[in-house]
């Protein structure tokens, strides 16, 4: 059994690794950047905690789909749930460090100062018209 062990203890920090690498491809990683860490720490040792349980009940049992087995399953679900909705949370409410800029620029409101005159107003440097 002490080699069972060790392989629960290694299936645990791989399951560490790719939750954490899981979690920044499909919810971002500025979003994830924004969580405190007590928060992220949680949710993925949770569900590496629910991967190794999942699969200690598989082993355990004659078959691999069992009753321990889909309900270890369901939790890893609910807290890859919690993952999603924490960050789905950071990303609508947090706010970045990028600042805001509020001016609105378009292209059918140009500036006065670059605002053509008409050819029939334009005048030369002198006071007299270009077109008549």
């Amino acid at each position: 059994m002490p080699i069972l062990r060790l392989a629960y203890v290694t299936l645990y920090l791989i399951a560490v690794i790719a939750i954490f690498i899981l979690w920044s491809q499909v919810g971002g990683q500025g979003h994830l950047d924004l969580m405190p860490w007590y928060l992220k720490l949680g949710l993925a040792a949770g569900a590496a905690y629910a991967v190794v349980r999942a699969t200690m009940a598989a082993v355990a049992g004659p078959a691999g789909w069992n009753g321990g087995s889909i309900k270890w399953f369901g939790i890893l679900l609910a807290i890859l749930l919690g993952c999603g909705v924490a960050t789905y949370y950071y990303h609508l409410y947090a706010e970045g460090d990028e600042e805001q800029d509020d001016t609105q620029t378009s292209s059918l409101a140009k500036p006065n100062s670059f605002r053509a005159e008409p050819p029939s107003r334009q005048v030369t440097p002198r006071g007299t018209p270009l077109c008549s």
